[in-house]
């Protein structure tokens, strides 16, 4: 539901707004005048035809009648959330762009012009960066300026080689077009990563302008919770990189446990007066064995990513299991389940050799423990291929 207000520069045309200002709001009364009056000052400093838009998330403290009063839009928005509120106020939107900011007075809505001379250059995506713009006494927490934002940025840099470095400013402007084609979703917090995210997974044109960051004018302590939120901040970059998540741990773990297996099949090794034997062989096969696991899922999550839309086209894994095929992949996995089982008859052939008895040494479990390795290998690869054949069946209908 909408109400209605009077934005500044608009006629009775919606379509000649190109600018909305947009805040989300949950009991700001304190601090939502200021930033209503400086947003409202800009746009007629500037000329600009735009309103101010409050996604309001259920304020209780007489925020919508502050906003309606000094000629801002309200929207209710009845889900809870930062991203909820903002997700309902981009879709409410009548500009062309969207600048979006905290309506805690931390950021300056009057100085707006870098952001709108980089829209009017063509690009998607603006967003702030506090630390090159400047981040007063007081502004930010310590644990935020050098651990949480510095980490989660470097993060999101590397996962996604995204050029922000700055992942988590509120100030920052947009094509409305280009961002609602990114069907963003996250209700919470998150969803200041999953912009970035998807803007940059899908080769959207972004760029940075050095933004200052101000103490907020509230006497309340600020909704951000800061190890809940980091962590969510943090779970959203790994669900949406299953490369990292899944595919180099579980390379890693596979590729140590394999050349461990290899050391120890022969006989027990010594480093540094350490002995390692099977023992050590039967953690090496648990290695192996989840390793290929986590690459499976990797695997999976990547193409179920595909399908549902979460995730852009897996253009290279597609065209390798093209090429693989789920018959190639059942007579490997049959191959290896062979292996496997061949070597079991081995292990058992020993045993009957000391007519089923105790056994003594180690021997049979240097033969049994890579045989179940195998077949375990063997079945997880062919549940797995059977798998993808399923979700290539669910493609067609994704895309109807």
């Amino acid at each position: 539901m909408i109400e209605k207000g009077t934005a500044t520069h608009i006629g009775k045309d919606a379509s000649v707004v190109e600018l909305t200002i947009l805040m989300p709001c949950l009991n700001e009364a304190e601090t939502l005048a200021a930033c209503i009056e400086k947003a409202m000052g800009f746009l007629a400093r500037s000329g600009i035809a735009g309103e101010v838009l409050i996604a309001d998330n259920g304020s209780s403290d007489g925020s919508q009648d502050i906003a309606r009063g000094l000629g801002a839009r309200v929207v209710h928005v009845p889900e809870k959330g930062y991203g909820a509120a903002l997700i309902s106020g981009i879709m409410a939107a009548r500009g062309r762009y969207v600048i979006m900011g905290d309506s805690d007075d931390s950021y300056d809505f009057s100085a707006l012009d870098p952001f709108i001379a980089k829209l009017r250059q063509g690009f998607d995506l603006v967003m702030g960066n506090r630390f090159k713009g400047g981040i007063a006494p007081g502004a930010m927490p310590p644990l935020h300026r050098y651990l949480g934002n510095p980490v989660l940025s470097t993060i999101g840099r590397v996962f996604f080689t995204s050029p922000i470095r700055d992942f988590h400013c509120g100030l920052r402007g947009f094509s409305r077009d280009a961002m609602m084609a990114l069907e963003l979703r996250a209700p919470g917090m998150e969803f200041a990563s999953e912009m970035v995210v998807k803007a940059t997974m899908r080769g959207l044109r972004i760029a940075e302008v050095p933004t200052t960051l101000s103490p907020d004018g509230r006497s309340r302590p600020p909704h951000l919770r800061s190890w809940r939120d980091g962590w969510r901040h943090l779970r959203f970059l790994l669900i949406f990189c299953p490369r990292w998540l899944f595919f180099y741990p579980g390379a890693a773990l596979f590729g140590m446990g394999a050349l461990v297996m290899a050391l120890l099949l022969p006989g027990p090794i010594s480093i540094g007066g350490v002995t390692l034997d099977v023992h050590s062989l039967l953690y090496a096969s648990g290695a192996v064995v989840m390793g290929f696991q986590a690459m499976q899922f990797w695997v999976f999550a990547r193409l179920y990513g595909a399908v549902t839309g979460l995730l852009p086209e897996a253009v290279r894994l597609n065209r390798a299991l093209t090429r693989f095929g789920l018959e190639a992949a059942l007579l490997l996995a049959g191959a290896i389940f062979l292996l496997g089982l061949g070597l079991g008859v081995a292990a058992l052939a020993q045993w009957g050799a000391r007519d089923f008895g105790a056994l003594q040494g180690a021997g049979v479990m240097r033969v049994a423990i890579p045989s179940v390795t195998a077949m375990l290998l063997g079945l997880q690869l062919a549940f797995g291929a059977f798998f993808l054949a399923l979700l290539g069946m669910m493609r067609p209908a994704a895309r109807s």
